[in-house]
């Protein structure tokens, strides 16, 4: 019994707050009932009536153990397209009455525009006829523009304009951007008009209009919001997907005397997506120019004082990956190697410089994440396919993140922050396992709670907690922990954990708690937060997706300090309380929880992190999936 208090123990502080779904009916909280919820009270009352009459009652056979599901991802859903109805545009025809003899009847010889105009002189008589296909609010914008405006946009006096062909030259680009020129393609037909007659490039020139505007404002939404609506990848994102002002951007293209620019400038105006163009620039320059690549066994692991002969690969690769810095200040050391299998400490002593230069633990093991760094990472069309991916996702977030925020990157396991408009400092971070993933989602950080007690979350008492209650309804009054129902604390011996999990679990505040001495609070539907922790030696590790869902830092006293505008021996003295207590931050400011495989340093340098959740995949499937709805309609 004392083996599982201990294993209940371990896993309760690796543990923070995760998301409350799926609970059962009969599952109501406290929280439940002191939101007034009427069926919470009803609920929570005939658990109590119910379940709780005898501890355990033999007599009643226990109810099956229940499960509180992970959130999971969807198959993707691409916006659809559909046909411009041309008809709210498109001038009205009239027949003309004709000469019965005429072979004329029925062409477009024979009918006028309403307002009696040539239609020879007037090619929107001929937009009747066009067909193209936009995603809805494109299409919408379209409609709405062209029938209140006699005016066209890429054509003038029968022929295509040099603003069209700038519009087309910069569309064409949209790969430099992460997009995907062939969603915006449009033929320019000039080079057909010799061949064709009067009425055919009237056809020809009107499909055209309608094609270019819609593959531009389809650009400019883009380039915007991005392709992608995170909420159909699956429960683990939360955005309110950007509305894009299409009705003003028709205004804008119609006034604007440099459409490359108008285009160029709906991407996201910041440094980091900057820095995503270059590196995504640098790449394509160079793509099939990566050399041979150096090879270090798969499943090497080298320690300091062993022998292996994969020793040799590793130091050729810091030759070619090390910083030039590296190289002369261990330069005696490559120049005296000669191949040996023995791993010396001055060898060591290099393999530390190369791991601290790259952001590794400087302790001279050579496991995977030290290997994935010396052979290079990935390859170029990883890299590639993860900057596109960035660029894709970071349209979701504002087009400027801002002067003041907090920046969290899971597969990084950094948490950044930025004042002023640059970034202060960073700090190492743990974030939720593969099967507790932490949400995509951004907040604004509003308190810190000092001294916090830890409420465990119902993912955690049911699916972890409960099993072991059944078999020992003391261990959570051993550990230290509080229990009530419907408000009224008892001990955990009390309760029949075999009919009823309609249970309030919480820690109290200590050195042994789960949030450890703070949490920065910025409440949200998925009871994420950042915080302190006991587990202190998981920052060690070069893979920290451990948790379950929140964001522990390891120096949360310094986070803490600089939200609340204060020193760390301010936030120490509150600590040195003793007591729980919250206090707001002077001013609220955005908190970005991401997930991002490409992303630059302060410097500007991209970094490439492991796909710890295998997001970059389901991101692929979602823009294959696009891809394919508009390649058909093309």
């Amino acid at each position: 019994m004392k083996k599982i208090g201990q294993a209940a123990l371990t896993a309760l502080m690796m543990s923070c707050a995760f998301s409350l779904i799926a609970a059962p009916a009969q599952s109501a909280t406290l929280l439940d009932l002191l939101r007034g919820n009427t069926k919470a009270k009803e609920s929570v009352a005939g658990s109590l009536d119910d379940d709780l009459g005898a501890f355990p009652d033999p007599a009643k056979p226990a109810k099956p153990l229940p499960k509180v599901k992970s959130p999971s991802y969807f198959t993707y859903k691409p916006d659809q397209l559909r046909l411009i109805a041309v008809a709210k545009f498109a001038p009205f025809m009239q027949s003309v009455s004709t000469d019965a003899t005429s072979d004329t009847t029925g062409s477009i010889e024979a009918v006028s525009l309403n307002n009696g105009a040539d239609p020879a002189q007037s090619p929107r008589a001929f937009m009747g006829e066009v067909r193209v296909k936009a995603p809805k609010e494109v299409a919408d914008a379209i409609e709405k523009f062209y029938a209140g405006n006699d005016r066209l946009l890429w054509v003038e006096n029968g022929a295509v304009t040099e603003k069209a062909r700038a519009a087309i030259a910069e569309l064409a680009k949209a790969d430099m951007v992460g997009l995907e020129p062939e969603d915006y393609k449009v033929v320019d037909p000039s080079d057909t008009f010799d061949a064709v007659d009067a009425q055919t490039k009237q056809r020809q020139l009107m499909q055209f209009e309608i094609e270019l505007s819609a593959a531009v404002l389809t650009y400019v939404q883009d380039a915007q919001r991005g392709r992608i609506d995170p909420n159909r990848i699956g429960e683990y994102y939360d955005f309110k997907r950007k509305t894009v002002n299409l009705d003003g951007a028709l205004m804008n293209i119609t006034a604007s005397p440099d459409i490359a620019r108008y285009l160029e400038s709906r991407s996201p105006a910041n440094a980091e997506f900057e820095a995503l163009k270059r590196e995504l620039a640098a790449l394509k320059a160079a793509a099939g120019e990566e050399g041979q690549k150096i090879t270090i066994a798969p499943g090497t692991l080298l320690k300091p004082g062993e022998a292996n002969p994969e020793l040799a690969n590793i130091i050729e690769a810091i030759r070619h990956r090390g910083s030039d810095k590296l190289k002369v200040d261990h330069s005696v050391t490559l120049a005296a190697y000669q191949g040996s299998v023995d791993y010396t400490p001055e060898l060591v002593d290099l393999v530390k410089a190369f791991q601290a230069e790259n952001g590794l633990k400087g302790d001279g093991i050579v496991g995977k994440g030290t290997i994935r760094v010396l052979v290079g990472g990935d390859s170029n069309a990883a890299k590639l396919n993860k900057l596109v991916v960035a660029m894709e996702q970071l349209r979701w977030l504002p087009k400027d993140l801002g002067q003041r925020y907090v920046f969290i990157n899971q597969p990084a396991f950094t948490a950044y922050y930025h004042n002023g408009g640059k970034e202060e400092f960073n700090m190492r971070v743990v974030v939720g396992s593969k099967a507790n993933q932490t949400f995509f989602f951004q907040d604004e950080i509003e308190l810190v709670e000092f001294n916090p007690y830890w409420g465990v979350p119902r993912s955690i008492i049911v699916n972890e907690m409960l099993p072991k209650l059944r078999e020992d309804p003391t261990y959570l009054d051993r550990l230290g922990y509080e229990t009530s129902v419907r408000g009224q604390q008892m001990s955990s011996t009390e309760i029949d954990w075999h009919q009823t999990d309609a249970v309030d679990v919480r820690q109290p505040p200590g050195s042994g708690n789960a949030l450890g001495q703070l949490k920065i609070m910025f409440p949200n539907a998925h009871s994420i937060y950042m915080h302190d922790t006991p587990q202190k030696k998981f920052f060690q590790r070069d893979m920290r997706a451990l948790s379950h869902g929140c964001v522990r830092l390891v120096d949360p006293k310094k986070m803490a300090a600089a939200v609340m505008g204060m020193s760390v021996d301010q936030i120490e003295a509150q600590i040195s309380t003793g007591k729980n207590h919250q206090m707001k931050v002077p001013e609220k400011f955005p908190v970005y929880v991401s997930y991002f495989t490409a992303w630059p340093n302060k410097d500007g340098v991209v970094e490439y992190f492991d796909d710890v959740y295998d997001r970059d995949m389901y991101m692929n499937r979602a823009l294959d999936a696009t891809r394919k709805v508009r390649q058909a309609a093309i």
